[in-house]
């Protein structure tokens, strides 16, 4: 299973950034779906999930303005983000809890990861 995430890029405070992550692969079936984050010198982070059943989880610091959604028929997730702040700087990840053709269980996989940069 990969994951390509897409869609990072430098934005001005208040700007707005949408990222996508497409998994591809061997997939029988998608679990969650989200986005986390790492900012340098700190440990990665949830920012947002989707569940299977469209139910959706966000970290407080994206709440009310980070909205994610997800196309389940192509497995492809976003994360729209708006009004965004200097503290929203980070390498955004994706993730997919998902069962292969060559695994028994689910198990999570991780994009390469995108840069959003935020400046004041």
């Amino acid at each position: 299973v990969q994951l390509q995430a897409s869609g990072g890029g430098s934005v001005q405070a208040g700007g707005s950034l949408r990222l996508s992550c497409v998994a591809s692969g061997s997939i029988l079936s998608v679990n969650v779906m989200g986005w986390y984050r790492q900012a340098p010198g700190k440990q990665r982070e949830l920012v947002a999930l989707i569940g299977s059943g469209g139910r959706t989880n966000y970290a407080d610091s994206a709440k009310g303005r980070f909205t994610i959604s997800r196309d389940y028929a192509k497995n492809t997730v976003w994360l729209q983000m708006n009004s965004l702040k200097t503290e929203d700087t980070a390498v955004y990840h994706c993730n997919a809890n998902a069962l292969s053709r060559f695994s028994r269980e689910y198990q999570d996989y991780w994009g390469q990861g995108t840069q959003v940069t935020v400046s004041s």
